[in-house]
């Protein structure tokens, strides 16, 4: 069983344009092939509108996996029957699934912060709230057992607005007021990975030996807050009898220095992650990320690379049953 995940990089223009999605289309189709997988999770999927339909489709997706293995799949994102404009979520799976649903501010609200730079100033404080959904999804597979997905897509680390406080799109009038977007943008990320959290501990409490992937596009490295609150090590939370509901990043199997799934100006990130459960972890047979190719997300910005992705793709090869190859 092969389970990857892939940030598009915001795939698909509104309204949808299949000759126009070719140039991009050249670029991922061959990707998403590489990837041979069984369960594919996608973020920044965007959707389109019909003419004369009052929903948006994903034209676009369905124009990338036209003539792929993916075509054929089990297939849900997130929005249900309201997606939004940009950056959808998307799990496709070979094997049934049997479940799913959004998670927005279903174990977690959203925090309220009074902000002290806020031109003209907050009367009251407003609610910090999350980007997008968690997407969660149940697989059932061959073997009877299901497999609990959650597709994640977490808030970058780019200052969230501030009223009064930008000159332009992206030049801020004062340091203070960048500061306190930025803080803002950290509140929606570690705010969203303890709802993640307080999700999978759910599965863990009905489920103690659940097959449990976090998957997707986190804007975190692991010793980030958002991560440390997803994987739960018992060196964190200082109680061994904890340690059954931890996650483990299964890229630990990668050598450090290949471990990395964005560059930025030459720098190397491990912001994708597969964050898998005890009993998944021990199905664990290999770990790849296709990043030999990686084009770098500011240096690169203004060539053809930005046709495709500027995130590599993470997948990981399971046993289907514990013992088998």
């Amino acid at each position: 069983m092969r389970i990857a995940t892939f940030n598009l990089e915001s795939f698909g223009e509104d309204p949808f344009d299949a000759d126009a999605l070719m140039p991009r289309i050249a670029r991922l189709r061959p990707v998403l092939d590489r990837l041979d997988a069984d369960i594919l999770c996608l973020q920044e999927v965007n959707a389109q509108h019909r003419k004369g339909k009052d929903r948006r489709e994903f034209d676009a997706l369905a124009t990338l996996l036209h003539d792929t293995r993916y075509e054929a799949f089990h297939r849900t994102t997130s929005g249900g029957d309201d997606p939004a404009e940009r950056h959808n979520l998307a799990v496709l799976s070979r094997f049934p699934i049997i479940a799913c649903r959004d998670i927005l501010n279903d174990y977690v609200d959203a925090p309220r912060w009074m902000r002290r730079h806020a031109e003209p100033p907050d009367k009251a404080a407003p609610a910090v709230t999350f980007d997008r959904p968690i997407l969660s999804v149940t697989v059932s597979l061959p073997e009877g057992r299901p497999l609990h997905l959650f597709c994640v897509h977490l808030r970058a680390p780019l200052a969230a607005p501030v009223p009064g406080q930008k000159l332009s799109a992206n030049v801020w009038k004062s340091v203070p007021g960048w500061a306190e977007g930025y803080f803002a943008a950290a509140m929606k990320r570690t705010g969203q990975a303890l709802e993640l959290r307080e999700a999978v501990d759910g599965v863990f409490d009905t489920e103690p030996d659940a097959l449990v992937a976090a998957m997707g596009d986190f804007n975190a490295v692991d010793v980030e807050p958002a991560l440390r609150i997803i994987l739960a090590d018992p060196d964190d939370t200082g109680n061994p009898e904890l340690a059954g509901r931890r996650l483990f990043p299964v890229e630990a199997a990668i050598a450090e220095d290949r471990r990395f799934t964005v560059s930025h100006h030459g720098h190397h990130h491990m912001l994708d992650h597969i964050l898998v459960s005890t009993a998944l972890s021990a199905r664990l047979k290999s770990v790849q990320i296709l990043n030999r190719d990686l084009a770098d997300e500011v240096d690169d910005s203004k060539t053809q690379a930005a046709l495709g992705s500027f995130h590599a793709p993470l997948v990981a090869d399971f046993a289907e049953q514990t013992g088998q190859r």
